[in-house]
């Protein structure tokens, strides 16, 4: 899976031995505990904290273009 994601997180590209403990996370379903990809911790966190909702995130995504962002 690492090497299926290019050695880093499925959401941001970051390298697992940039990351603190020098690790991604298996992020899964946890309705259906199914493994969905390997995750930095900030983006790990950011879906746990966005409710693991696509309507929520849309709606996260909408706010930082109508408000602005400071990201690429």
């Amino acid at each position: 899976m690492l090497e299926d994601q290019n050695g880093g997180c499925a959401i941001c590209g970051a390298k697992a031995e940039d990351q603190k403990h020098g690790v991604l996370y298996v992020d899964h379903n946890h309705d259906t505990d199914e493994v969905r990809g390997l995750l930095c911790n900030l983006c790990n966190v950011g879906i746990g904290n966005l409710q693991d909702s696509p309507k929520v995130l849309t709606s996260a995504l909408q706010y930082l273009l109508d408000h602005g962002h400071y990201g690429e």
